[in-house]
């Protein structure tokens, strides 16, 4: 599938500010199935672009401002192409067929920032939630994530949150609502529970405009899997299902809230008030 990206976020404030360097985790995630076409940034005011890895080896760009503003606007364009058609194309190793499982030593040291679970108390609510819904759990590995899988998205309501941050998955279950981000970091936290190495992804969904999907006109948040023989499965509570063509990765991370899509703050001597515009687009290409 061939997809066009636009996102502009937008600040405005009631008088010239000095922007920190921001950190920009815009471009999407290159693989053998995804091919990035083209990319591009406009950045209002002009800012100096400098590209690295972070420590979990996604690509980011260091945006360096040297004047002040009364506004800052940055927009990234692309076009993409996905290929992942059958999420399901792919042979566990015999030993991680049927869960629970064990991972191998050597394994389970690279995987450790992504098996490390939540404190103790989360956890016994984790559990607690699991045994009360999750009785007939399937013996093998994948029937059982997406038996998790699923009663998460159906044992929720979607609520699309305007606010920063992300709820705890004990807030999560305590008011059985939240936005994709949410839904995410509750998959991951039950699967580091369950002793399944996860992490949490954002990236970009494309949805047709006639379907019901839950993130139109927004960054999208998943889950994403360490199965042997498999490597990074990628898994969305938020709809249900295991992750296809449709699902543009751009950045993943141990913890949610490093990968957020934009990062950086203003400096003002006396207090500005600031407004924020945003605009995604995501449009399939014919």
């Amino acid at each position: 599938m061939k997809i066009h990206v636009s996102h502009l976020t937008r600040y405005e404030y009631d008088r010239p500010v000095t922007f920190s360097p921001h950190l920009l985790y815009m471009r999407p995630r290159e693989t053998p199935q995804l091919r990035v076409n083209s990319f591009g940034f406009n950045i209002s005011p002009d800012a100096k672009l400098n590209w690295t890895r972070d420590s979990h080896d996604v690509l980011l760009a260091w945006a360096y401002f040297w004047d002040n503003a009364s506004a800052i606007s940055i927009r990234s364009e692309f076009d993409v192409e996905t290929l992942d058609h059958n999420p399901f194309d792919f042979i566990l190793r015999p030993y991680a067929s049927a869960f629970p499982f064990n991972y191998e030593p050597l394994e389970r040291f690279n995987l450790s920032p992504y098996l490390a679970p939540p404190f103790d108390e989360t956890q016994a609510i984790l559990r607690g939630w699991l045994d009360e819904r999750f009785t007939d759990r399937p013996k093998e590995t994948l029937p059982f994530l997406n038996a998790l899988n699923s009663l998460v998205f159906s044992s929720l309501n979607y609520r699309r949150r305007e606010e920063h941050g992300i709820q705890s998955s004990r807030r999560t279950i305590a008011l059985g609502s939240g936005a994709c981000r949410d839904y995410a970091v509750l998959l991951v936290e039950l699967c580091r529970t369950l002793g399944l190495a996860a992490r949490f992804v954002s990236g970009y969904l494309y949805a047709p405009p006639d379907d019901d999907h839950r993130s139109l006109g927004a960054m999208h948040a998943w889950s994403e899997v360490y199965l042997p023989g498999a490597g990074w499965k990628g898994l969305d509570p938020t709809h249900g299902v295991f992750c296809n063509d449709a699902f543009i990765p751009v950045a993943h991370a141990a913890v949610a809230e490093s990968v957020n899509p934009i990062q950086g703050t203003y400096y003002c001597s006396s207090k500005a008030v600031g407004t924020l515009h945003t605009d995604v687009r995501v449009e399939k290409l014919q």
